[in-house]
């Protein structure tokens, strides 16, 4: 079988960085020809255990398959880290050669710092990662609305992305976490899940134990796509989600009553025509004199949407808060929001930077949440 055009791409960068970061470290390092010769196939494999990580989602099942998946994804952050610090290294050096202040010493220091804080980075990164959310508690705002809503909280999670080192121990910890808030409903707002449910679902099973009042609900993330989507609603039903595609519910709490309405992914229609999200069409039918609306929806980007819908509020997640820098510079050319609460109309936006990770194990910058989001009168 032929190697795919995609493939052959990503294997020329992969070789064009590698080369990139030995030239610019290893002569200003003078190891010496056995230490460039050790330092060169760390290199090498630190470029074979990036592709392996990003294949993780997908491997075989093996006894293996979970520590190759754990050092591949680990090799993934620490390039990551290893590549931004190199060329920030080559900026300042720039400025430094401008200014006629580049000393072997300098070079010398600055090469070796850049391993030095891309191992620190990524160190610091996984213990962000892998420790269980912190609790971010947010007030909205809502205008007119009804004395009987004030106060209504919806606990959030997003972004779990249970997967090849995300497991059930994981999920555990969360679920004690947001049961403890005792919130009026909890939302799933997508990218639970990074692989099939043939070999998931003993990891997700700790989702059956969330609970809530007045229910607990879930939204496709475009991860669900990726994972066999049809299959992964099925079983989120099966734990005692409620799922909303494309369809509302109406929450009564003494004389007053609330809206809250789904939507599939952005992208979903991609994968199933008929999961085309439509904040239209999940308020449609709803009776009057709701007191407020609230829409779960993975993207940010079904912000203009859902406020054209009339909805008060839109719950999503995806972007991870840019989950380590710089990734985190790119977020705003696709999303509209990166994180926290914002505004769209007369609507407010909240973006959960995510309750687990994508990728390798590490959060730099962009705290991980279970997001405790409460109703009050504007």
């Amino acid at each position: 079988m032929r190697p795919s055009r995609s493939f052959l791409v990503v294997l020329f960068l992969m070789v064009m960085l590698l080369v990139y970061l030995g030239m610019r470290l290893l002569p200003d390092l003078a190891l010496g020809m056995v230490g460039n010769l050790i330092a060169g196939l760390l290199l090498c494999l630190l470029g074979i255990l990036v592709p392996v990580g990003l294949m993780s989602a997908s491997m075989r099942r093996r006894r293996w398959s979970d520590a190759v998946a754990w050092v591949g994804l680990l090799s993934m952050g620490l390039f990551s880290s290893l590549l931004v610090a190199t060329v920030l290294r080559d900026l300042v050096l720039l400025v430094l050669m401008v200014i006629g202040a580049v000393t072997a010493p300098v070079l010398y220091i600055s090469a070796l710092a850049v391993p030095l804080v891309a191992l620190a980075v990524t160190l610091i990164g996984y213990a962000n990662a892998r420790r269980v959310a912190r609790i971010v508690k947010v007030d909205v705002p809502i205008r007119d609305l009804p004395e009987a809503l004030h106060g209504y909280t919806i606990a959030q999670i997003s972004d779990v992305h249970v997967g090849p080192t995300i497991k059930r121990a994981y999920l555990n910890a969360i679920v004690d976490k947001v049961n403890a808030l005792e919130a009026d409903a909890i939302a799933v707002t997508g990218d639970l899940v990074d692989g099939s449910v043939q070999r998931l679902a003993p990891h997700t099973e700790p989702l059956g134990r969330l609970r809530a009042g007045d229910g607990v609900y879930f939204v496709t993330g475009n991860h669900e796509y990726y994972s066999g989507a049809l299959e992964w609603i099925v079983e989120v039903r099966r734990l005692g989600l409620n799922v909303l595609m494309n369809q509302h519910v109406i929450v009564h709490k003494g004389d007053a009553r609330l809206m809250i309405a789904g939507v599939a992914d952005y992208h979903a229609h991609h994968f199933h025509p008929e999961h085309k999200s439509d904040p239209q069409r999940a308020a449609a039918g709803a009776p009057a004199g709701i007191g407020a609306r609230v829409l779960l929806a993975h993207q940010p980007r079904s912000a203009t949407a859902a406020a054209a819908a009339g909805f008060d509020l839109q719950l999503s997640g995806h972007t991870h808060g840019g989950q380590f820098f710089p990734w985190n510079l790119f977020v705003p050319l696709q999303q509209p929001f990166v994180a926290g609460l914002n505004r769209v109309r007369e609507m407010w936006v909240y973006t959960s930077r995510g309750t687990g990770y994508w990728g390798p194990p590490k959060r730099f910058g962009a705290p991980s949440e279970i997001t405790l989001v409460r109703l009050v009168a504007a």
